[in-house]
């Protein structure tokens, strides 16, 4: 991922909260809005409520780990943050990428090139 893919600033997740749209599935929660840029932000993260550092920083190695392993996910021009739930703990990444897959079906953003 290039630096410029991910989202860092307080004011683009706020927004994203707040006017965008999310989709749930197992162990992954997504929050998406357009960005009306060329390329797309992701962010990954994982709260306290998934464990201590070690656990909460493995969620997020999963997360991004999935996400680079799908085949082209189709978010061009799109925020996106992946949020893990807390049933993601001791799960495979074969799981975890089947969970973010099945999280951007239902988003509808798949299809949008």
């Amino acid at each position: 991922m290039l630096k410029r893919e991910v989202l860092r600033r307080q004011k683009d997740f706020a927004l994203i909260y707040k006017k965008g749209r999310s989709v749930s599935d197992r162990y992954v929660v997504m929050f998406y809005r357009p960005n009306k840029l060329t390329y797309d932000r992701v962010a990954f993260i994982a709260s306290k409520k998934v464990g201590n550092s070690v656990a909460r920083n493995r969620a997020r190695r999963l997360m991004k780990e999935s996400f680079r392993a799908m085949e082209d996910p189709g978010l061009s021009g799109y925020d996106v943050v992946f949020i893990a739930r807390n049933a993601i703990n001791n799960r495979k990444c074969a799981d975890v990428k089947k969970s973010l897959e099945s999280a951007v079906k239902k988003s509808g953003l798949c299809n949008r090139r």
